[in-house]
């Protein structure tokens, strides 16, 4: 292998599935880090020994035309890089559909400026209590969690999602609502048979070939496949959650490809918290809930009257009023900091919450769509937690909500991310770089609606 290319770059399709992939490839012990944009030369050279790079991206709530204007040159910016693998990385429970987050779309994307034939798809992911069997996918009630397991169709939390929720969980025809392109299946049976055979498989009969696996064992035996569709003159374009970079990494330690092992030290937590949720999870409900009766003062966000200020038709994340609301929050959570108590604002406390009719109602009216209300939310939380941090020492801030977390590191001012220590599958802690705003240097974790045990906040 050439040690001087790049091993993967991939684009999450939001920040916390960013930083999923970002913890399994340092699990694995290949130097990574995390742009919120497409690096430049200069950035990459602040970066030494870097084997792997990720950029934290929107593509999940984008709508198809919008992919096609900012997924092509993200990729085509990649694909200069040469590195082996380029990862389009998806939310292990596939959220996605037609006209928002298409994972089809990028799939057509990424298999024209990457020249791929086949694209190989893999979602399960074992350790995050996700499986994939008969093309079918299964999801645990939260990630790290002792929840149930349910077909995705059925599952608690997904067939709820305000934005995508699923009523299909075989991946065929859920993803074929998304791409003309043909699907095919690599199923259980037929890599139980490669792995007591060890043949190569064909695969050259399908454009977009989905990988079943039960097991974390299972994984190891894909990326061995997948590795093997690469060629030395140009990247494999493959989609899919981070359980393509817990494959590949197997893959890569067995074969003596990786020449370090991994330690890590977790860091003291000293101070107060400073937790802001833009989810409407349940497991995130529930999280926050355990918060509230364990120490956490909560603050909850007035998004009705966010919504009623907003201007109709859009608007701009410099806005004086999301400005002014998050100088209101951030004084409130300061003086609460300084006193030394946890804070925890929020935009919902779950579905039920009344503020999550009354603010979409409001949205409604003024032509408002999901995308364009977790921008507001993520702007706002991110402008809180940036203001926040410069008013009282703060060590570390969690961010709760997948499609409002990419919006909330940009307004932190967040250019880059690097793990420091495991924390919770899914969610590592992290160290942010963020040149010229209060929020560089601190501790940073970004978690998933559907991640955590109860007591996660704590």
């Amino acid at each position: 292998m050439d040690n001087s290319r790049l091993l993967m770059a991939f684009y999450g399709d939001d920040f916390t599935g960013s930083t999923d992939a970002l913890e399994f490839l340092g699990r694995s012990g290949i130097k990574t880090v995390l742009f919120i944009a497409a690096p430049s030369e200069e950035q990459l050279q602040r970066y030494p020994q870097l084997q792997a790079i990720g950029i934290a991206g929107t593509g999940r709530t984008m709508s198809p035309a919008e992919m096609d204007e900012q997924l092509t040159p993200v990729f085509t910016a990649l694909a200069l890089l040469n590195p082996r693998h380029v990862h389009y990385k998806v939310c292990s429970t596939f959220d996605s559909s037609p006209s928002i987050g298409s994972i089809g779309k990028a799939i057509d994307i990424g298999a024209e400026v990457f020249q791929t034939g086949v694209v190989p798809l893999l979602v399960a992911a074992p350790a995050l209590g996700r499986y994939c069997l008969f093309g079918n996918l299964f999801a645990r009630m939260g990630i790290g969690s002792e929840g149930g397991i349910y077909r995705l169709d059925r599952h608690p939390s997904m067939r709820n999602h305000p934005v995508t929720p699923a009523d299909e969980s075989d991946l065929r025809l859920h993803l074929g609502r998304q791409t003309d392109k043909k699907i095919g299946l690599f199923d259980i049976l037929e890599l139980r048979r490669y792995q007591e055979q060890a043949q190569k498989p064909h695969l050259e009969t399908q454009e977009v070939l989905l990988f079943d696996a039960l097991e974390q064992e299972d994984l190891k035996s894909i990326g061995a496949i997948i590795d093997g569709m690469t060629v030395a003159e140009k990247p494999l374009f493959s989609a899919g959650s981070s359980g393509i970079e817990m494959a590949l990494g197997a893959h890569w330690r067995e074969r003596g490809m990786l020449n370090h092992q991994v330690s890590w030290q977790q860091p003291d937590k000293s101070g107060p918290l400073l937790v802001v949720s833009g989810s409407c999870s349940s497991v995130t409900a529930a999280q926050i809930a355990y918060a509230l009766k364990n120490g956490f003062t909560g603050i909850g966000i007035d998004t009705a009257a966010l919504a009623a200020e907003a201007p109709a038709g859009g608007f701009s994340t410099n806005a004086g009023f999301i400005h002014t609301a998050a100088l209101k929050y951030a004084a409130q959570a300061s003086a609460l900091i300084a006193d030394g108590i946890d804070v925890l604002l929020h935009t919902s406390l779950g579905m039920d919450d009344p503020r999550v009719a009354a603010t979409d109602g409001l949205f409604d009216e003024k032509g408002f769509g999901k995308a364009e209300t977790a921008q507001l939310y993520g702007t706002l939380l991110g402008m809180i937690a940036r203001f926040t941090a410069g008013q009282v020492p703060i060590q570390r801030i969690i961010v709760a909500g997948g499609d409002t977390s990419s919006y909330a590191a940009r307004a932190m001012g967040i250019e880059a991310v690097e793990m420091i220590a495991p924390l919770s599958p899914g969610a590592p802690l992290c160290r942010a770089y963020a040149p010229g705003s209060t929020v560089d240097g601190l501790q940073v974790v970004f978690k998933g609606g559907q991640v955590g045990k109860e007591d996660f906040f704590k």
